[in-house]
C-alpha cells in the first residue's frame, strides 16, 4: 500500500522578488516620464519625420503622368517623380522634397530670360544717357527698373519734363512695346520739405512727376494705356541717406518698372504650359 505524501504548506501571498521587480517598472516608469516632462516636441519636425517614415515604408507613391512635374529641378523629357537608379530601360526620374510646388524653374527661367533680354536691350538702346548718369538700368529676379535722374528731366521743384527728354521718352515707347509686363512709374523726392501753390508737399510733386512721365507716355502711343501703373514715394525711399546735397539728388527720381510678377503666377497656372511640359 502506496502512502500519499503531504504537499508542504505553501506561503501565502506573492514572491519576495517580485516586490523588487515591480519597484524597479516602478522607478523606469518615473525615469521616462521625467526624461518626457523635460523634453519639447517641435510639431513641424515631427510631422515632418513621420511624413518621411511614411513614404519609407510601404508601397511607394507613384505620381500619375498627367500631372506637372514639380519640385527644385525639372527633366523636360520621361520625367517621374524618384531617385534615380541604374535600370535596363531607358528612365529618368527627378529626386523632390515638395510635389506642391508650383512655381517651377523652368517657368522662373523664362522670366528671367525675358528680364535678361528687356535689360541687354535698354542698355544697348541707352548706352549714351547711362554714361552722362541721365539713366540706370537696374536688373531683378522678375522685373527690369529703369531710374531716371531729375538732372536733365525735370526742373528743381516743379514736375514738367524737359522738352531735351522727349527723344528718350519716345525710344522708351518702343521698347515697351515690344514687352509683356506690368508698366509701373514711381516718383521719388529727398527729404527736404516743399510748400508751393501747385506742390503743396513731396507727396503732390512725386505723384506729379510720375504723371508727367505717364502722360508722355501716352501721348506717344503707348498701345495698352491698361499696363501702367503710377506710384508716389515721397521721400519713403531712399536710396542712400539725405544727408548731402549729392545724395538727395540720387534720391530724387522717377522709376519706370517693367515688373513680370502677374506674368510669372500667369504661367504656373496656365494650364497650356502644363501641357506643353507634360509633352515635353
Amino acid at each position: 500500500m502506496i502512502e500519499e505524501s503531504e504537499c508542504e504548506e505553501c506561503v501565502p501571498g506573492a514572491p519576495a522578488w517580485l516586490a523588487t521587480f515591480a519597484d524597479l517598472m516602478a522607478l523606469l516608469m518615473c525615469f521616462f516620464v521625467l526624461l518626457l516632462s523635460f523634453s519639447e516636441i517641435d510639431l513641424q519636425k515631427y510631422k515632418q519625420v513621420a511624413g518621411s517614415m511614411k513614404m519609407a515604408f510601404g508601397v511607394q507613391r507613384e505620381i500619375k503622368d498627367d500631372e506637372i512635374p514639380k519640385g527644385t529641378s525639372i527633366i523636360a523629357r520621361e520625367f517621374t517623380p524618384g531617385k534615380p537608379e541604374p535600370t535596363a530601360i531607358k528612365v529618368m526620374k527627378q529626386q523632390t522634397t515638395d510635389d506642391t510646388k508650383d512655381n517651377l524653374d523652368f517657368v522662373e527661367a523664362m522670366i528671367r530670360k525675358e528680364v535678361q533680354e528687356l535689360a541687354d536691350m535698354l542698355e544697348e538702346t541707352f548706352e549714351e544717357e547711362i554714361e552722362k548718369g541721365l539713366l540706370e538700368i537696374i536688373t531683378e529676379s522678375d522685373e527690369v527698373r529703369v531710374r531716371i535722374r531729375e538732372q536733365g528731366s525735370f526742373p528743381s521743384g516743379a514736375a514738367t519734363l524737359q522738352k531735351s527728354f522727349y527723344p528718350i521718352l519716345d525710344r522708351m515707347v518702343n521698347i515697351l512695346e515690344r514687352t509683356n509686363g506690368r508698366i509701373i512709374v514711381a516718383g521719388h523726392s529727398d527729404n527736404v520739405p516743399i510748400s508751393t501753390r501747385y506742390y503743396p508737399s513731396n507727396w503732390v510733386l512725386s505723384s506729379a512727376r510720375a504723371a508727367s512721365v505717364v502722360h508722355h507716355l501716352a501721348k506717344v502711343n503707348l498701345a495698352d494705356p491698361t499696363r501702367i501703373e503710377i506710384r508716389a514715394y515721397a521721400d519713403t525711399q531712399p536710396l542712400v541717406p539725405n544727408d548731402t546735397a549729392s545724395n538727395r539728388a540720387k534720391n530724387r527720381r522717377v522709376e519706370i518698372i517693367v515688373s513680370y510678377a502677374n506674368e510669372l503666377e500667369q504661367l504656373t497656372d496656365n494650364n497650356e504650359i502644363k501641357e506643353m511640359l507634360n509633352e515635353q
